[in-house]
């Protein structure tokens, strides 16, 4: 016995549809871009609420110029970081492919980029330490995945690997094999676990980028552990000891976290930035 995947439309719902210049469109909200939504207002409630205990360290507008940035980080990095890891031979045949967002194809660790891009930004402009933004973003990001990954199953993407679990669900593009549904896997270990892990680490350390480490050490080790069940990309199938590509660009988050969170800090703390000139 398996488990039948749910019959859900991807799509809330359907504008139009709209003829413009001779062309033919039907725009639809879907349920992984209102995903993408949650994950933002959720963000942005939590991060204003830090804001108005920051005693004037953060205000409210420089939280959602933040949020902002991180938004085009995601969707930027995510988008070409899929297009050249996962992709590359279709943006050769095709450079156009990388504006095809509607074919979907997002990655996490591009997506992580641009966020690391923005925060830079953010840093420079504040005059503070990357750190001081960075390790209040890290706390909040796991709502993001975690929405993300309830697009997944939704779409019926990403799913796992056969099997004989009395979980195991069949999935319209699976084939008639049930699967792991890895996909409420990560939501649970990437969203709900993460969040709970951050916000307890939160509470117990002041050392400058700590939060960020712990951000970068848990994600890695359950996107590896997740990665154990999912199935791979079609096109990357499996590496050097039987490690999937999430596993392999996951490593050295594990290892870049372990170093932030037990190296000596001589850097002044990151709930303590530095103000400066908006």
């Amino acid at each position: 016995m398996a488990l039948q995947f749910p019959d859900i439309d991807p799509i809330i719902v359907k504008f139009g549809p709209f003829d413009l210049f001779g062309h033919s469109f039907e725009p639809a909200l879907r349920w992984y871009g209102f995903m993408y939504l949650v994950g933002f207002v959720a963000a942005l409630v939590l991060l204003n609420r830090k804001a108005d205990r920051s005693n004037g360290l953060w205000t409210r507008d420089q939280v959602s110029d933040l949020l902002f940035y991180c938004f085009l980080g995601v969707i930027l990095g995510g988008r070409i970081g899929y297009v050249l890891v996962y992709h590359f031979d279709y943006f050769l045949a095709d450079p156009f492919y990388l504006l095809k967002i509607t074919e979907g194809g997002m990655s996490f660790h591009g997506g992580l980029v641009g966020v690391i891009l923005a925060m830079m930004f953010t840093a420079f402009k504040r005059k503070c330490s990357f750190w001081a933004v960075s390790d209040i973003v890290a706390p909040v990001v796991p709502i993001g995945l975690g929405a993300g990954r309830i697009g997944n199953f939704i779409n019926g993407e990403l799913w796992g690997r056969t099997t004989d679990v009395p979980w195991g669900m069949v999935f319209p593009s699976g084939g008639p094999l049930p699967r792991h549904p890895s996909q409420l896997y990560q939501f649970a270990l990437e969203g709900v676990a993460l969040f709970l892990l951050l916000y307890w680490f939160s509470k117990r350390t002041s050392k400058a980028g700590a939060v960020s480490g712990m951000f970068l050490l848990g994600y890695g080790i359950f996107r590896c552990v997740a990665e154990l069940v999912r199935q791979p990309d079609t096109q990357m199938g499996y590496y050097w000891f039987g490690l999937t590509m999430g596993q392999i660009l996951s490593i050295p988050m594990i290892l870049f976290g372990l170093y932030l969170i037990l190296r000596k800090d001589k850097h002044i703390a990151a709930t303590k930035p530095v103000k400066g000139k908006q």
